[in-house]
């Protein structure tokens, strides 16, 4: 009988270094997904957050608006006068004294 010289062929598989890369490529790309998906969310409940305290800030604007009407209605000369007179005080320009203090 005739022996065939057969070669045979080595086959070579993945090294280990491959094989880690191809895993991690293959993270990366079932990762990425849900990554935006978290970060589209995170970003979106930030915008919320920032609305909020925006209308938050306009309310309390609008209150020391108004509140500081209320005090100048307050500070007025006539309502000072008014409620000196129901305390029983009065004005007298006599009793004022002035005061020089150029030198």
């Amino acid at each position: 009988m005739k022996q065939k010289n057969v070669k045979k062929v080595k086959k070579y598989g993945l090294s280990k270094f491959e094989k880690f890369l191809y895993g991690f490529a293959l993270f990366l790309l079932v990762l990425a997904p849900f990554a935006s998906v978290f970060s589209q969310a995170t970003l979106s409940k930030v915008n919320y957050d920032v609305e909020k305290l925006k209308d938050e800030i306009s309310a309390k604007e609008k209150t020391n608006q108004s509140l500081s009407m209320k005090i100048s209605e307050l500070a007025s000369l006539d309502k000072i006068q008014e409620v000196a007179e129901s305390e029983g005080l009065s004005y007298n320009n006599n009793n004022i004294k002035y005061v020089d203090t150029s030198e």
